[in-house]
């Protein structure tokens, strides 16, 4: 019975493994493809940027974030900075869904953007315990400063 439960938790974490690689992939392949368009300054994306109602320099500052957050994303270890990068997927990918929305787009432009932060969602809910901050149990907090933590 425990080796059936061991080999289970194997595959579990086989298949962790495989959605964590597979939503972080499409997340930084689209971050990272996104933010060289953003960058490429090209005609279209800076028609795309008035639409929005958007200054054409935004471009350049998006894109540039964009690339960077791709490359902490997929870089080895850092994770601090790896939950950074998940924020500003989130603020990134939010706005642009809202700023969409106003500019009165159809719903799939509004949409796309959802989805692609349900994969970001997907990839920072799967990431393994390497990628992840580490937490401090709270006694040791506490033993450390000699109170509780949240005591004011």
């Amino acid at each position: 019975m425990r080796a059936h439960a061991q080999e289970c938790s194997l595959m579990n974490d086989k298949a962790r493994n495989i959605g964590y690689w597979a939503a972080t992939g499409i997340v930084g392949l689209a971050f990272a493809a996104g933010g060289v368009g953003d960058l490429s300054g090209s005609p279209q994306i800076l028609e795309g940027m008035a639409h929005l109602g958007y200054p054409a320099y935004f471009a350049t500052i998006l894109g540039a974030w964009k690339v960077l957050g791709a490359v902490a994303l997929l870089a080895p270890r850092f994770p601090r900075l790896k939950e950074w990068a998940y924020a500003g997927i989130f603020f990134d990918l939010t706005g642009a869904a809202a700023s969409h929305a106003e500019s009165g787009d159809p719903a799939g432009k509004v949409i796309t953007p959802l989805v692609l932060l349900a994969i970001a969602a997907a990839s920072w809910a799967l990431r393994p315990e390497s990628r992840k901050l580490a937490s401090e149990p709270k006694r040791e907090a506490e033993a450390r400063i000699g109170k509780p933590a949240l005591a004011t």
